[in-house]
């Protein structure tokens, strides 16, 4: 564990994020868009096995970010049923003495940044009286609910599952309470503790930084904005989205198999299908999409993993080294019957360079929102599929709040194949298809413009750069 010393002239700011590529990503490029409006230097701070190395080399490559790694965290004592949530906090509160640690031992530090399942740290930046801040990757709509569910816990007794009526949260649409993010179906369970225990805490942070747009989530970030309704005070909260990976991101790598075969398709006609890097199906459920795309007659591009019992089952890994070919789990003849308009891939693709290509016209996505928000900037209408975390939620406010997205009927379980060809065909060849395409096309100007030099979430960021760089650690900020 190195430590690194830095220019004191320089504003310097620590970041750690929580275990996962989806919490990784935006901090990524949070931290490049933020050197692009000040001279600031930035460590990221990850636990040692937590992320894979190829993506921390990635982050690192800049001369003006450095990275940190602390020890690993032996969590064994939790049964592989544990909810990742509660392994996610696990990892973070295991490591606050090594942290502790670092920051007695880096100077200056001007700000320090955790994500939504970090909050622990917020006790060690505190001790040194640094201003806290949490970056929140996921939608202001969750944001808001969570930033509620202090008060829901003390008025509703039972579990919110079993609840008849609709949850309701200010800013955000009516929810049923099996539509609640995973954690929060199970009161008993450790998971709920832990994700009560952080909601409360974002309450101490300087300030709150969520990856989203003004057009994107109107309600929930004026009900945000306004800090009302909250039963007690919030902090200022800056929505600085849409922070997703760049189409060029990767250039001058080889031209993946799959995009030359995207090449040689029809424009606005291949849907594509992937469920995130965590994300997995049963045999079953995979031989049921399968069939289902057949049955559709669509051009299709489908990323296949492994399938495993539960929908998170990739999250922790990726099965490198094993043979992980789809034919081993796709129905016998599917890949050949498909041959002329479909193109199966193991395990992973360029999402970024595959939502940007012309040819793609539709997106069948478990609805992790860094792939949403991808689908947004690239102008791609959805299908929403959600596995788990939350993904329903999503799903729900993708269709009904945002308008770019048809859902799965998956509450019954099991999600048959006609259900997946009906699905299918309404995205690509009906009349909502085609609303979706243009409102989608819509919300792609609007990120646009929100990052553009004057819009609303680059004046967001330039404000936080500049407070950084030139006032007292602990002023607090406007959020207009």
């Amino acid at each position: 564990m190195e430590v690194v010393n830095h220019n004191s002239e320089k504003p310097h700011v620590l970041i750690m994020p929580s275990t996962g590529m989806g919490h990784l990503i935006p901090i990524m490029e949070f931290a490049k868009l933020l050197l692009c409006h000040r001279d600031i230097s930035i460590t990221l701070v990850t636990v040692s096995g937590q992320f894979p190395a190829s993506a921390l080399a990635k982050f690192s490559d800049h001369p003006s970010i450095d990275s940190i790694t602390l020890p690993p965290v032996d969590t064994s004592d939790y049964p592989p049923t544990t909810m990742i949530e509660t392994i996610m906090s696990v990892v973070i509160k295991r490591s606050l003495e090594p942290l502790r640690k670092v920051l007695s031992e880096i100077r200056p530090i001007t700000a320090f940044v955790a994500d939504l399942f970090s909050t622990d740290t917020l006790d060690v930046a505190k001790e040194l009286a640094l201003p806290t801040y949490v970056f929140f990757p996921s939608t202001a709509t969750v944001l808001s609910f969570m930033l509620y569910l202090r008060t829901l816990h003390e008025r509703i007794p039972g579990e919110y599952r079993d609840l008849k009526e609709p949850v309701q949260a200010p800013g955000c649409p009516p929810f049923k309470g099996t539509e609640l993010i995973d954690p929060l179906q199970n009161r008993q369970d450790d998971a709920y503790r832990w994700f009560l225990h952080h909601s409360c805490r974002y309450r101490e942070a300087t300030g709150i930084m969520v990856n989203s747009f003004d057009e994107l989530e109107t309600r929930a970030i004026k009900s945000l904005l306004g800090g009302r309704d909250y039963n007690g005070d919030i902090p200022p909260v800056y929505p600085i989205g849409p922070l997703v990976k760049k189409a060029s991101s990767d250039a001058g790598e080889s031209r993946e198999e799959c995009l030359r075969w995207l090449d040689g398709q029809p424009r606005g006609s291949v849907l594509f299908v992937s469920f995130g890097s965590g994300g997995t199906m049963t045999e079953g459920q995979l031989a049921e999409l399968a069939l289902g795309l057949e049955k559709s007659g669509q051009r299709f591009l489908w990323v296949v993993r492994k399938p495993q019992s539960f929908a998170a089952g990739a999250y922790f890994g990726t099965g490198a080294g094993e043979d992980n070919s789809p034919a081993r789990f796709l129905p016998e003849g599917f890949v050949e019957r498909t041959a002329e308009v479909g193109l199966v891939v193991p395990e992973w693709a360029p999402q970024v360079k595959v939502l940007s290509h012309e040819a793609v016209g539709g997106f069948l996505s478990h609805c992790g929102w860094n792939s949403s928000l991808e689908s947004v900037v690239y102008g791609v209408p959805m299908i929403g599929w959600p596995l788990y975390a939350e993904q329903r939620m999503n799903a729900r406010m993708l269709a009904d709040e945002i308008g770019i997205s048809v859902s799965v009927d998956y509450e019954k379980g099991l999600v048959p194949r006609g259900e997946v060809e009906r699905v299918v065909r309404l995205l690509m060849e009906s009349e909502v298809g085609k609303k979706l395409r243009k409102r989608v096309g819509e919300l792609k100007e609007a990120a646009s413009q929100a990052l553009a030099e004057e819009g609303s979430s680059s004046r967001r960021l330039a404000l936080l750069a500049d407070q950084w760089a030139n006032t007292k650690p602990s002023a607090r900020l406007d959020r207009s």
